[in-house]
């Protein structure tokens, strides 16, 4: 199947950026109202890609709309046939096995891929980096040895990244690196781009379903239309301490969301607990943040700025989104005292989270 027929252009991605949204600090006592709203009977197709489940979940009613929801997961499935960096011969692994300076040409779809991240890599001033794979292959091999890398070795690694060794040719539809050793690492939005390209797909057939809940491994959503007499999905947010608990509610509306925490992928090394998200500026696994949740007009977007926001802290994130309207944004640091957490809120209205009580601290 071709992607062509789903091909949003960057204006498309990056619409929505308007205003200015103010920070609050901890809950509102109007985001505690009454019960959270509840999801109703659906139909689910799901597939396995990118080492984790996918699903289009819909309405119950007409069956006419699964036909498009499984193209659309078949058009995830074949994004991930060039763009994973474990395929030998994807065009993302032959990317990153090219010589420096020399041109490669690429399809349409990479291309696009790789100008959101260069977008995406400006407008956080480098807390969002695709081009860290030296760091994130440095980290992976550390680990399996049972060891953490020297700062030598991590001097080593950052020389070899950087997206600003990225250069793009548009007339050309290609790419190239102008720095030795450097590698693309697409784990950070790849999930979001690929839901973003099948969410398109059934936008552009006239027999897709209007009403859908799309996620990746659950950490990346998106939501169209309406569920269970609601003006969106209801989906929840995991507290990042306790997995198994329901820290909050959000009712999606025509958005994107993507959450960033390291309390699934960490590692321990004598005594000391490392996460799986690396600082870009450091070269280090960042730390004081327990997790990220994005609300963005698309799914790459909330997923690449979630990891951003991660690995540059609360205050930093803060003054980020300042400068991103129509993005909403959930930081959750480590709590200073007890285990109730005390989450920073920016650009989301508090009659779209319900809070569970007991796992919060109000301001």
């Amino acid at each position: 199947m071709s992607t062509d027929s789903a091909k949003p252009s960057r204006r498309d991605l990056m619409t929505g950026f308007r205003g200015v949204p103010k920070p609050l600090t901890g809950t509102d006592e109007k985001a505690l109202r009454g019960n959270p709203p509840s999801g109703g009977g659906t139909l689910r197709l799901s597939c396995r890609a990118m080492a984790c489940d996918f699903s289009v979940i819909m309405n119950p009613g007409s069956t006419e709309q699964l036909e498009p929801a499984g193209q659309a997961l078949e058009l995830i499935a074949e994004i991930e046939s060039w763009m994973s960096p474990y395929r030998e011969y994807s065009e993302l692994s032959q990317l990153n096995r090219m010589s420096v300076r020399e041109p490669m040409q690429i399809r349409h779809e990479f291309l696009r891929f790789l100008e959101l991240a260069q977008q995406l890599f400006q407008l956080t001033r480098g807390a969002f980096d695709p081009a860290t794979g030296a760091l994130t292959f440095l980290w992976r091999t550390c680990r399996k040895q049972g060891r953490i890398p020297s700062e030598e070795e991590i001097r080593g690694a950052l020389r070899q990244c950087g997206f600003q060794h990225v250069e793009l040719i548009p007339q050309a539809s290609s790419v190239c690196f102008l720095q030795p050793g450097l590698s693309l690492d697409p784990g950070a939005f790849g999930k979001g781009f690929a839901l973003d390209e099948a969410v398109s797909w059934i936008k552009s057939r006239e027999d897709g379903p209007r009403d859908f809940l799309m996620h990746g491994g659950h950490s990346s959503l998106i939501a169209g239309g309406l569920h269970n007499s609601l003006d969106g999905w209801p989906v929840g947010l995991g507290n990042p301490l306790f997995t198994e608990k329901r820290l909050a509610t959000i009712l999606l509306k025509n958005q994107a969301m993507g959450t960033s925490g390291s309390n699934i992928q960490f590692f321990r090394h004598q005594g000391r607990r490392y996460g799986h998200i690396l600082d870009p500026f450091s070269g280090w696994p960042a730390e004081g943040m327990l997790s990220v949740t994005v609300l963005a007009p698309s799914a790459a977007i909330a997923d690449g700025l979630s990891t951003a926001f991660f690995a540059i802290g609360v205050e930093k994130a803060v003054e980020c989104c300042r400068q991103m309207p129509d993005i909403g944004v959930i930081l959750i640091p480590q709590p200073e005292r007890g285990i109730r957490l005390k989450p920073v809120i920016m650009g989301i209205p508090a009659d779209q989270i319900w809070w569970s009580e007991d796992q919060v601290e109000l301001s």
